[in-house]
């Protein structure tokens, strides 16, 4: 492709995601589907306008994406919130998990199209979006509710067992074809998270050497180089350029700069996740997402039947109440850039073709559905058996002494 046109079509797939972005924004949708739909929109297998013809031609661009999004994970993540969350919190995050990704496996296993497959799909399906619910629940006004830290908690319980599970996944993914050739592979995988562990347990004044600046400019240009060059060493070793971005986002967290590195990254980290989602939908046609449209009803339903009842166990395992647990639900419903992740590595493993529309089409379904129906939660809470409104602040709660 010529500079030009590749300039043209690398600003168009900017624009395009942007534009369609802004008017589903404005009815209160989430970006991270729309981005994905405009992708499909004007991609090479839509009628009509199509800004690449080749989704391979923006694949660097959106492996940075992929990068800024899991580099931007690791600097937000904390085990010192985990801890401080106590046995409890930590139970219903474990909770959660087993109830999604043993469901999202057994489904996996059930539609048969593969054992490799299926592996993916339980991570599809039992992992919610980080950015949606997080999103949610400043849009919502909810982040002082006492079911909210919750609900945070289970987030980082997710995000410690994504960075394990996508350790395991790769070399899965390989195509190791002999018990050795897996245990070598998932062998490098682990001393790599090993040495990335080791070096943000004792390394940090090292880390912290190299990127104290006070100049912002070379502060940006510092950490883009660790989060690039890290995800290309891990993606050499077999271990997933996510990993490798997430682990040293991890390491950099620990810094002095890291409050810095955060707000600077947040540019890079939303332009680039931007053509990530819109690079993925190009790569869809909406005619594969009919043939599979059966499954993807069929694990939507699933999904909310899980967090139904992961989110219910949630809230008596805390003492919350009906109106707890159905926020917690409903909250955590939605799927996203963590599935999109998944749908990326099981494309660049050549596994069943039916997968990547199966991803794109549940993705869609949930990243709407979540947030519409997660916004009328009290509504919903009360149409239920035994159902009643929340406590204003001031009310007496249920059990309360009123003088």
């Amino acid at each position: 492709m010529a500079l030009g046109d590749a300039l043209i079509a690398l600003g168009g797939s900017f624009l395009a995601a942007g534009i369609i972005a802004r008017l589903g924004t404005r009815i209160g949708l989430p970006t991270i589907p729309l981005f994905m739909l405009a992708g499909i929109i004007f991609g090479p297998h839509t009628p009509g306008l199509a800004l690449v013809d080749n989704p391979a031609d923006l694949k660097v661009i959106a492996a940075l994406g992929l990068i800024f999004l899991l580099f931007y994970l690791g600097l937000e993540f904390s085990l010192d919130d985990l801890v401080q969350g106590g046995r409890r919190l930590v139970l219903a995050g474990v909770l959660y998990i087993l109830l999604n990704v043993g469901g999202g496996l057994a489904f996996g296993f059930a539609v048969g199209w593969g054992s490799r497959e299926a592996l993916v799909l339980a991570g599809v399906i039992g992992i919610s979006s980080s950015a949606i619910v997080t999103k949610l629940l400043v849009d919502l006004g909810r982040l002082g509710n006492p079911e909210s830290r919750l609900i945070l908690g289970i987030i980082v319980v997710e995000d410690v067992f994504l960075a394990l599970y996508l350790a395991v996944l790769q070399p899965v993914l390989s195509g190791a074809d002999t018990f050795a050739a897996a245990a070598i592979s998932f062998g490098k995988a682990f001393a790599f998270l090993i040495v990335l562990t080791a070096l943000a347990r004792w390394g940090t004044r090292l880390v912290n050497t190299l990127v104290t600046t006070r100049d912002d400019e070379l502060l940006v240009v510092m950490f883009t180089g660790l989060a690039i060059f890290t995800a290309g060493v891990a993606e050499e070793l077999g271990v997933s350029d996510a990993i490798g971005a997430f682990m040293i986002g991890l390491i950099l967290s620990s810094t002095k700069a890291a409050p810095r590195i955060r707000q600077l990254v947040h540019p890079l980290r939303d332009a680039f996740a931007a053509l990530f989602f819109f690079a993925f939908g190009l790569s869809i046609e909406p005619g594969d997402m009919l043939s599979v449209a059966w499954p993807i009803v069929i694990a939507v339903a699933i999904t909310v039947l899980l967090n139904v009842v992961a989110g219910v166990l949630a809230a008596k395992l805390n003492s919350f109440g009906r109106m707890e647990a159905v926020n917690i639900s409903l909250t955590v419903l939605s799927r996203g850039e963590f599935a999109l992740v998944l749908a990326t590595m099981a494309l660049a493993a050549g596994l069943d073709t039916r997968l990547a529309p199966f991803i794109a089409g549940y993705v869609l379904v949930l990243a709407l559905l979540g947030p519409l129906i997660a916004s009328r939660s009290e509504p919903i809470a009360r149409l239920l058996p035994g159902g009643r409104k929340r406590p204003g602040r001031g009310e007496p709660q249920e059990g309360d002494s009123v003088p």
